[in-house]
């Protein structure tokens, strides 16, 4: 007999779906089967298997241990847990926590998750941190009975060279609410960015969206006529700006790949710093003149619009990332900015 407790991490979780990943090579039918005949049961009760589970629950496989090693693989999907002595790294990032989810500002240059062994993303920092404050415990986490029920991780990427507010959940009831409402289009995210030339009217621009996977670039088209194009809107506000550079507010009403870089780029106002998208010779400027090495963009309020279960309580509620010095330096030189000093905090 094998007894899997429920834990908060992976509470909310369907019974079939917390077994299958325990039994991870059964066939589902073996698993209904076992429900059926009560060799796998809940809190000592006859279960179904769409029961959703609480934090203290207990589920009892009454299975011989050549059938679980049978069905069990020997190595489980699991991640790299470091508690070393001192700070924690992530808390220079971080913006917001409590017990459900957490929100950081990243930083231009790191990535979002690693693409290499070596990398250092914000996937690292979050796992990191969740275990060296116990709140994903490194007791939990290393347990061969729970690797693979529930790793946390992100919920929203930026690229590289975009600064910003990541967001991610604790357990795993808030980061399926994060990722449902980031999917379902209930969190509002607007950015900051700096473009070349003067935008002085509030606009919503529609669009497709094409990308070429060889050369990881994407193309605007004013129709659908490709079957691979993705419908885009943007809308965006302008805050401030001279002649030459305009800072806008903008709000991805929809949410793809290099959307804000590309969709801007196609009405002649590309944002400066940008290497795949924007105009060389405005780059070369803004780069000699205040040393901008990246595109001019930065995630910085998302809106809890319509959140559902444990994440309901965030309604109405908002999320702000400073902007990093970088973009702060060349803001604070635009006049218009001189009174509104809380769009650039540092």
């Amino acid at each position: 007999m094998k007894e899997i407790k429920i834990t908060k991490e992976i509470s909310g979780g369907r019974l079939d779906k917390i077994v299958s990943r325990y039994l991870d090579k059964a066939p589902k039918g073996f698993v209904y089967k076992m429900l059926r005949k009560k060799n796998i049961v809940l809190n000592d009760h006859k279960a179904q298997g769409k029961e959703l589970l609480k934090e203290g629950d207990c589920i009892r496989l009454y299975l011989a241990d050549e059938t679980i090693e049978k069905f069990r693989s020997t190595t489980k999907k699991s991640y790299e847990i470091k508690t070393e002595n001192g700070p924690d790294p992530a808390e220079e990032y971080i913006v917001f926590e409590d017990e459900n989810p957490i929100a950081f500002n990243k930083p231009s240059g790191m990535l979002s998750q690693k693409a290499g062994k070596e990398d250092r993303s914000m996937n690292d920092l979050l796992i990191g941190h969740l275990a060296k404050t116990d709140a994903f415990g490194k007791e939990t986490a290393e347990s061969s009975d729970m690797k693979g029920f529930y790793t946390p991780g992100i919920s929203n990427r930026l690229d590289r060279n975009t600064s910003g507010l990541i967001l991610a959940g604790k357990n795993l009831n808030a980061s399926r609410e994060l990722n449902n409402a980031l999917k379902e289009r209930r969190i509002d995210k607007y950015y900051l960015c700096l473009v070349k030339g003067k935008i002085t009217k509030k606009e919503t621009i529609d669009g497709f969206l094409v990308k070429d996977e060889r050369s990881n670039k994407v193309k605007i088209l004013k129709r659908g006529t490709d079957q691979k194009a993705a419908r885009i809107l943007t809308a965006y506000e302008p805050l401030a700006g001279t002649e030459e550079i305009t800072l806008l507010q903008v709000e991805l009403i929809t949410g793809k790949s290099h959307q804000i870089r590309a969709h801007l780029a196609s009405i002649g106002h590309p944002l400066l710093g940008d290497p795949k998208y924007g105009e060389p010779e405005a780059n070369k400027k803004i780069r000699e003149k205040y040393g901008l090495k990246r595109q001019a963009l930065h995630a910085y309020k998302i809106f809890f619009r319509e959140m559902n279960g444990t994440l309901s309580y965030l309604n109405g509620r908002e999320i702000k990332a400073p902007v990093p010095e970088d973009l702060a330096k060349i803001c604070k030189e635009i006049p218009e900015l001189s009174d509104r000093k809380s769009i650039i905090r540092n």
